[in-house]
């Protein structure tokens, strides 16, 4: 399996939304339940996060490669979540 880093803002709609989709594809599909995402609140962990490449939240690195930045659909999250598994 592959490393998932998720960087959001903890005030973040778009965040929320994100993390939201995750539960719920965790709910709906047994293998999603396997992935363990890091998740990096980039107000407090200022110095890692400004060591990546993004500018908006939330942003989506699988195996250390940017896959998604900024608002995202719950099938753009499932697409991530397939390919963490891939």
């Amino acid at each position: 399996m592959k490393k998932l880093q998720i960087f959001y803002q903890e005030r973040c709609p778009f965040c929320k939304k994100a993390f939201r989709y995750i539960d719920e594809l965790k709910e709906e599909h047994e293998t999603f339940r396997l992935i363990e995402p890091e998740c990096i609140e980039e107000t407090i962990e200022v110095d890692y996060a400004n060591a990546f490449d993004y500018y908006y939240v939330p942003t989506f690195y699988v195996d250390g490669e940017k896959v998604h930045e900024g608002g995202i659909t719950k099938e753009e999250v499932k697409n991530i979540l397939n390919k963490v598994l891939e």
